[in-house]
Order: C-alpha cells, then structure tokens, then sequence
C-alpha cells in the first residue's frame, strides 16, 4: 500500500503538470495526500519541517541565481545582442543548422559552469529569434533547449562541472574527469540522436507547412530591439563569454579568499550569535552569482541606450519570470525531499538492490529515483547516500573500477529525471511561454535518449573494457 501511495503521488502531479496547472499549488498538495494516506498524524509536521524547510531551503540558495539569470537573459535580448548573435550564427553554420546552433551555445555554457537555469534565461531570447527568422516552429525551442542544457554537458562529458557530476567524487573518491572515454563516446552518442531526432520533427514540420507560430500561443516573446543598429557579434557574444569565464575563476577564488568557513559577527543591537557561512557549499552559487553580475554590467557598458529605454519594464518583466520558475523548481524540490521519507520510497529502492549486474543496478536505481523525485541531483544524492557502499562494493567484486562507476551514476541521473514535474522542465516551458502539451514530447523524446546512452556505455564498457 505504500508504494501505491508513492506511485499516486508521483502519477498525480506528473498528470496536472502536463494539464497546465500550477506546480506550486498541486506538489504541496500531492505531497501532503501522500503522508495523509500514510500517517494522518505527520501532515502538519511534514508539511512545516520538511516541504516548507526544503522549499525555503532552495529559495534561500537559489533564487538570487534565479533572478540574475532572468535580468541577464532580458538585457541580452533588449540590447540587441541576441539579434547580432542570430545574424552572425547564420553566416557561420547556415539557417538550415540553427537547431545545432541553439544545442552548441547551450553545450558551450553548460560545460564552462553556468547553471542550467540560467542557460535557459540566457539562450531563450535569441533562440526565439533563430527560429522566427528560420521559421521554425517555436514548440521546438524546449526540445532543443533541452539537448544543450540538459544532457551530454551536464553528466557526460568528463570534467564538468555541473553538480550531477560532481556529486559521486565525494562517494567513489574520484575527479570529476572520471572515466573520459566512456564520458566522451556517452556524450556523442547523446548528440548525435538528440540532433537526429530534432531535424526530423524540424523537416516533418517543414513538409507540413508549419512555421513559427503554428500551434502555439505566442506569449513570453523577446521584446522587439529599439536601438539604432546592432552591435558587432564579438561584443554581443562578449558577456556570455564573460559569464562561463568568470563562473570559471571564481569558483577558485572564492575559496582561497574565504576559506572554508566563514563568520561575522552583525552590528546590531544586544549580544548576536556569530553567523557562520559554509564556503564550501556555498562557493559555487556565489561563483555563479558573481559571474551574472560581471555579464549584466558588460551589457549595460556596450549597449546603455537601447537597455535603458526598455529596463523598467523589461526587469519587471524578468523579475516576475524569475519568481515563477524559482518557485515552480522549489515546490519540486519540496515535494521530492516528503517523498524520499515516505516507507514507500524505501520499498522502491529496496527493490532496485535486487538487479544482480552492478552497473545495470546502480543505472536502474539512480534513474528512478531521479524520476520520482524530479530532479537528477537530489536522486543522485539519495541513491549514493542510501546505496553507495553497496555499489562499490558489487563493482569491486566484479573487478570495475571506481571511474566506471562514477561515470555511469552520473549519466543516470540525468536520464529519467525530466519527467514533466521536473522543476528544470516547469522552468524551460514557463520562460519560452509555451505548456507540457505543445512540447513536452520533444522533452521526453530527448529523456529516452539521454537515459539509453548510460546503457550504451556500460555495453561500450563490457565489449571493450574502455575507462
């Protein structure tokens, strides 16, 4: 009975997701049916000190990412940066590649730091634009998005550093450069089908005579450019640049200035507790809130006059996009953390253990529970957690070394995590203004690939025995 409480939990938000509704009123609602029909007793409880603390948890972290990534996207896009970029990616790869285009920007960032929310507030605006010039139907931007973002860059390609891939070092005592060949061969494999797949939807959609707006309600759109001319591509693509570098030497710096705590005392009235900051949990969202900054103000040196025509409005703007999606991807992670402590969520694990190839297990187990939870880290984190020592010690008894192990919980956790209440997911369709039913399909289409790919490096590993 427990796990049929988990099951239509997990079934229940994923159906009003895909409907339309609002995630921030259906997850605490899926969440707290499920401890009702579990324990009557710890709805209040849980309600307050589990999806509220982890709710909170997340917005005290992350909104300030959030709502930087949101003003930094608009001030591309009312600059005319992202028009200039559009222009230039069409001289250089062919407006018959602006999918690709969209995929290499996005695979770009990703793999130079930047938060995968922040790609998608950053990449949206001129990906509107590709495909409007192109003519290519807006309900493809997710997908593509998607591609960039959400997969080879973000746990397969060795030495990244998104959290997916840092989070198993701690466990198997590795480097986030475990495994390069079977990382490399993942990561190619993802594109190549991704890009397949995509230019297949794109020319079905061409033979249909389907363009921009077809199908698709057009909210969310960049605001139109009000300067004189655009800027030089260099210039325009300056920020983003800056953005991936910056990211890239703060995340070193922030350590060595701050150590690994930090504490001050606030001048205030009375006799105040020290506060004290965990540098090392907290040193990469400063990096990337940093990063941001360094973008926004580059922005603002090479291209004031047109963003100061359109700021107040066009901030209002992002800020409101910004709120949405931060709360969207917090009631996610909210509605994760309850049902990880369900006793039908320990059903579900325990029953994993039993699939007898390490590999195939530790695959299996981490998709899953990325699945239920919606989000590739906080399955990650809780499958190592709860089974860490089980799968290491499988994979010594089998000979596999810890770099096998490490890349293949990696993959996994981005495979089925983008189920449609997936918080990244709820984010992308909010900012491209579009819904689970126009474009959804692309997004799992793109869920099925990325979740084979692990499969296909374990079988890669087994014929060749390549690390």
């Amino acid at each position: 009975m427990s796990l049929l409480i988990v099951l239509a939990a997990l079934a229940f938000l994923m159906i009003v997701a895909y409907r339309g509704y609002s995630v921030i009123l259906f997850a605490p609602v899926a969440a707290m049916g499920a401890v009702l029909l579990t324990d009557p007793s710890l709805v209040a409880p849980m309600f307050t000190g589990l999806f509220m603390e982890r709710m909170v948890g997340f917005l005290k972290l992350y909104f300030p990412v959030f709502l930087l990534g949101a003003v930094f996207g608009k001030l591309i896009e009312i600059s005319g940066f992202s028009k200039s970029i559009v222009a230039a990616t069409i001289k250089l790869v062919g407006a018959k590649r602006a999918m690709l285009a969209i995929v290499l920007v996005c695979a770009v960032l990703t793999y130079g730091g930047v938060s995968l929310f922040v790609v998608v507030f950053a990449v949206y605006p001129f990906a509107a634009e590709l495909f409007r010039q192109n003519d290519i139907p807006k309900r493809l931007i997710p997908g593509t998005i998607a591609l960039g973002a959400f997969t080879f860059t973000m746990d397969a390609l060795p030495g990244t550093p998104q959290i997916q891939n840092i989070i198993p070092t701690a466990f198997f005592g590795t480097t986030a450069w475990a495994a390069p060949v079977l990382g490399t061969i993942g990561g190619v494999f993802i594109l190549v089908l991704g890009m397949a797949y995509l230019e297949w939807r794109r020319r079905v959609a061409a033979r249909n005579g389907d363009g921009y707006a077809s199908g698709v309600e057009l909210r969310n759109e960049p605001d139109p450019f009000r300067g004189d001319r655009l800027a030089h591509p260099l210039v325009a693509v300056l920020p983003l640049l800056l953005v991936g570098i910056s990211n890239f030497l703060f995340t070193r710096w922030i350590p060595m200035l701050y150590g690994t705590t930090h504490e001050f005392v606030p001048s205030t009235i009375g006799n105040p507790a020290p506060v004290v900051q965990e540098v090392a949990r907290l040193a990469a969202i400063w990096a990337v809130q940093g990063a941001l900054l360094v973008g926004i103000l580059t922005v603002l040196a090479f291209a004031w006059k047109p963003v100061v025509a359109s700021f107040a409005e066009g901030t209002k703007n992002a800020v409101n996009g910004a709120m949405l999606a931060s709360m969207n991807t917090a009631s996610e992670y909210g509605f994760g953390a309850v049902i990880a402590a369900l006793p039908g969520f320990l059903l579900v694990a325990d029953a994993l253990g039993a699939i007898p190839n390490p590999l195939v297990n530790q695959a299996v187990s981490i998709t899953v529970l990325a699945g239920i939870t919606g989000s590739a880290s906080g399955g990650l984190s809780i499958a190592l957690a709860a089974m860490g020592d089980t799968f290491i010690a499988n994979a010594q008894a089998y000979g596999i070394p810890m770099d096998v192990l490490h890349r293949v919980a990696s993959m996994a956790s981005g495979g089925m995590d983008t189920l449609p209440h997936n918080g990244a997911v709820i984010t992308l369709l909010a900012v491209t203004g579009l819904t689970h039913r126009t474009s959804y399909k692309d997004i799992f289409a793109i869920t099925i690939i990325k979740t084979l790919a692990v499969f296909f490096i374990i079988a890669v590993f087994y014929a060749t025995g390549w690390v």
